[in-house]
């Protein structure tokens, strides 16, 4: 356990109260600088005050531990939560105690092993689809082509819809609601949703139109009968304990946040991995050479997932370096205790898996992307909770499995085939919203790979 220098102080270091609003206000903008300079500054556990609230900024696998597992009893989700409660009602990533576990135990046989691989058959056939559209030589975003990729998958993996002229009304809806998420939140964040501000009115449009689609796809499913899809799963749910099953509103909620959750992390998170292939060159020809490999010249499956070791590696040293969900938090909801301090009831405590796996105490050279650095002997000797894309504890993301699939099959299907090369004009940077985006998007060329089918 990270233990602080002496035993039960009340609070740990921080920014002096007078200037403590700093960071905060800051993180408006960015989520991730702030943090990691007050961290850098102030040690593994730190202290920021906002008028009455506490902000306890935390940077150890051994303190995500304790709120994540150990502790787990004595937390619940952040104030932020609030804001993504608005979009995604009281679904999986909002809803708290035994709702929340009565919710995961009936959507769990959504995604187990003999279903994940039926989605995987989807996956390869929606990317290879996707690479017969791109031609030699073409200029593209590629965070719109996977934003539109993920989202075909998960239309018609999970709702056997075809959602392709969905798309562009999600997207849309999506680049009004994710900017307001700092605006919505404590303290004056009740204020400004009252407010009668053109925004206010265009976040709850994006909102109405969410909605209509996945009703839509509630009352076709009803119509139809079951369709063996995760939304047929949820409609037919019932819980084990008292028979009861689920109502419209709740499978809305459901199907709202696989859906949104489902297609926007882990499109980033292949976004991110086309940028650092094109970026390292030497990385790139090893994920060739597997993919060259393993498939011989012929179309994937989803039987290959298994084989595509190194390409998964890639993935994960990605999902290091531009963990999609970058930042998360708790709020105590009693009085406890973290690495020697008095954690008061109330207190928000945050921490960001960007800053902790750029750590090179747990990363050495935590700058490099190594895919070697996964290799079973080196990851096996690392803290478990060093590397947190998905979460960790009960709160593990319940749709993990499927997204280990998607980004290794997605890339493994359109790598086969392309390459692709950062726009020399453009520069990188970080959107660091709800999920971390890259700002103005990924701008890239195609070139087709020489002897490729």
């Amino acid at each position: 356990m990270a233990v602080a220098s002496a035993a039960w102080k009340k609070d740990p270091p921080g920014p002096h109260i007078l200037v403590s609003w700093k960071p905060l206000y800051e993180s408006r903008r960015d989520h991730i600088t702030p943090i990691a300079r007050v961290i850098q500054e102030y040690g593994d556990i730190t202290l920021c005050r906002l008028g009455h609230v506490r902000f306890y900024f935390l940077n150890h696998p051994d303190y995500f531990q304790e709120i994540l597992v150990n502790k787990h009893k004595f937390m619940r989700k952040d104030v932020y939560f609030n804001f993504l409660s608005l979009v995604l009602g009281n679904g999986l990533l909002t809803s708290e105690g035994d709702f929340h576990l009565r919710q995961r135990r009936m959507i769990q046989p959504a995604f187990h092993r003999e279903r994940i691989r039926g989605y995987g058959e989807s996956m390869v056939r929606c990317a290879l689809a996707l690479r017969e559209t791109w031609r030699d030589g073409q200029d593209l975003n590629m965070a719109t082509e996977m934003m539109g990729l993920t989202l075909a998958i998960v239309g018609k993996a999970l709702f056997n819809s075809d959602v392709a002229v969905e798309a562009r009304k999600v997207q849309q809806a999506l680049e009004i609601i994710l900017p307001m998420d700092m605006r919505y939140l404590p303290p004056l964040g009740w204020l400004m949703r009252r407010l009668p501000l053109p925004s206010n009115y265009r976040f709850k449009q994006a909102v109405r139109e969410l909605d209509e689609i996945l009703f839509r796809m509630i009352e076709e499913h009803r119509r139809s009968g079951d369709q063996g899809d995760l939304l047929s799963m949820l409609l037919e749910a019932q819980d084990e304990e008292d028979g009861a099953g689920m109502t419209d509103r709740q499978i809305r909620d459901e199907a709202l946040t696989l859906f949104l959750a489902g297609h926007e992390s882990t499109a980033l998170a292949i976004t991110w991995t086309w940028y650092l292939l094109s970026q390292h060159p030497e990385v790139e020809a090893k994920f060739h050479q597997e993919l060259d490999e393993v498939f011989q010249g012929r179309e994937p499956t989803a039987d290959d997932y298994a084989r595509l070791t190194y390409t998964r590696w890639v993935l994960a040293e990605s999902m290091r370096l531009y963990p999609p969900v970058y930042i998360n938090g708790r709020e105590a909801l009693e009085d406890t205790t973290l690495g020697g301090y008095t954690i008061p009831k109330g207190a928000q405590i945050i921490y960001s898996s960007y800053v902790t796996q750029r750590d090179p105490r747990f990363f050495p050279h935590p700058e490099r992307f190594d895919p070697e650095r996964w290799r079973p002997e080196i990851a096996e000797k690392r803290h478990k909770f060093a590397y947190i894309p998905f979460g960790a504890g009960r709160r593990l993301c319940i749709g993990e499995p499927f997204a280990w699939m998607e980004g290794v099959l997605v890339l493994a299907t359109l790598g086969q085939r392309w390459q692709a090369r950062l726009d020399p004009a453009h520069s990188v940077g970080l959107d660091p919203r709800i999920t971390l985006r890259p700002r103005n998007g990924m701008p890239m060329s195609l070139h087709r790979r020489p002897g490729a089918p």
